[in-house]
This record gives structure tokens, sequence and C-alpha cells, in this order.
């Protein structure tokens, strides 16, 4: 059955996708491995989730972003419950983070070949930069398109499950990749050290520019770190794993102690 959803949501007439670009769409849906009845309304769905705003097309993707982003936050809590039922509350929620966060949609989107399938302006085809953000976008969007053309989040589970469960072993093996921040606290404090201190500039005005934001973080006179992001948080998460990356050779050396 179709979930009722009101405007602008609502189902609309389906005008029909170009030929050769049905022939992409359909190659797209079918590696997804997401086994939907692939018809022309879900063709249309998910020609608009890979049409950016710079088209100037009108029917872009953004509402569809909007609706992608409640849908994969509904089903990564879903899985999160099934997979992971002995994770505390706190846990799940910083788990759930990585799973539908800006980055891993990106390499999602970069996983599956999207990028070469997106209507873009001539704004956004030169600026590299946000390409990153602009393919995490499409990706959240394609998510809202297929769970609006299938009504149900069964196709959506089917085609993020195997990505999850990569990413949440990726989390459980090497946490400071994706807590940084917190194991160096923790470090820090237990050394008697205090807390880290951070240091972040921007450097760049450009969204969605991997190297907007240079953070340094600086542990007592033991420890020091820098690295880039996209945001001050990713840029000072980023400089943490670093640092904690440094611990962990200096551990396997014998120099230090990382609990």
């Amino acid at each position: 059955a179709y979930v009722l959803l009101s405007p602008p949501f609502q189902r609309c007439l389906v005008v029909p996708v170009d030929p050769s670009r049905t022939a992409e769409l359909t190659a797209l849906i079918q590696r997804l491995d997401v086994e939907a009845t692939i018809e022309m309304e879900l063709l249309v769905q998910v020609d608009q989730a890979l049409t950016h705003v710079s088209s100037g097309r009108a029917n872009h993707n953004e509402r569809l972003e909007f609706l992608g982003d409640a849908v994969l936050r509904l089903a990564a809590t879903e899985y999160l419950d099934r997979y992971h039922p002995k994770l505390t509350v706190g846990s799940s929620s910083s788990l759930r983070a990585q799973l539908v966060s800006d980055r891993w949609l990106a390499e999602l989107g970069e996983h599956i070949g999207l990028e070469p399938l997106l209507n873009l302006g001539p704004k956004a085809l030169g600026d590299a930069a946000a390409r990153a953000t602009i393919r995490a976008d499409a990706t959240e969007a394609l998510i809202g398109a297929l769970y609006l053309g299938t009504g149900n989040l069964k196709t959506v589970h089917r085609w993020l499950t195997p990505h999850w469960h990569h990413t949440s072993a990726e989390v459980q093996t090497t946490p400071h990749r994706f807590h940084g921040k917190t194991t160096l606290q923790e470090w820090s404090q237990g050394k008697g050290l205090g807390l880290p201190m951070y240091v972040t500039e921007q450097r760049s005005s450009t969204h969605g520019d991997s190297q907007r934001f240079r953070s340094r973080v600086q542990v007592g006179d033991q420890l020091q770190a820098e690295a880039m992001g996209r945001s001050r948080k990713e840029a000072e998460q980023n400089a943490a794993a670093a640092a904690v990356q440094k611990l962990i050779g200096a551990d396997a050396e014998g120099n230090t102690e990382l609990h």
C-alpha cells in the first residue's frame, strides 16, 4: 500500500522521461539491487532526484532531498533496532550519526556512480569544491525518490543495509576515525593533561570545500596534530582522529598507552 502524502509530495501527472535517459536510470536502479518494479513513475522520481536546482528546471531535487532526510533517519533507526539492539540509546545515536552523515552519503553516491547522471547547471558544473555536497544531496534525494516511488521502506532497507553493515563494522573496529574527539579527550584527561585545545580557522568561503577549515589540536606539550574539513566540526574531528592515530603509532612502539 502506498503511504498518503500531503503536498508537495502527492503524486502528480507522470511526464515520460527521454528514452536515452530512461535506459541510464533503469541501469542505476538495477545497480541498487532493490528488486523494485521499474515503472515510469519511479523513473520520473529518480530523474528528479538527480536534478540539481542549478539546472534551472522546475522539478529539481530539493523537495525529495527534504523527504529523503526523514526517510533516511527512520530507516537507520530501524536498522539499529534490528541489527544492534543491545546498544544504549547514546551509542545508537552516535552510530546513527555516522550512518546518515553527509560524508557517508557522498561516499555512497560515488560508489553507485551517481555523478555522471546528475543534471547540473553551469555554476554547479564549475564548482569542483561543492561536488561532494551535491552528490550527498542527490543521494539523499534518491532515497526519497525510492520511498515515494515504491510506497514503503523495504526498497530503502534492501539498498542501504549492506552499506550500513560495512560502516558499522568500521566504526566498531576503528572508532577513533569516527569518534576522535571523544577518544582524545578521554586519553588526555586520563593522563591528567586536561582538555585538548583546538584552534580552527576558515581558509575558504566555498561551501562544500573539503579544505574549507583547518583545525590544529594540542594536548599539553605532548601531542599536536592538524587536519582539514568542510566544516569546523569536521575539521576538529579529523584533527582529533589524526592525533589519536599518532597515539596508536606511539603505543605500538611502546612509548605510550591508549585506553
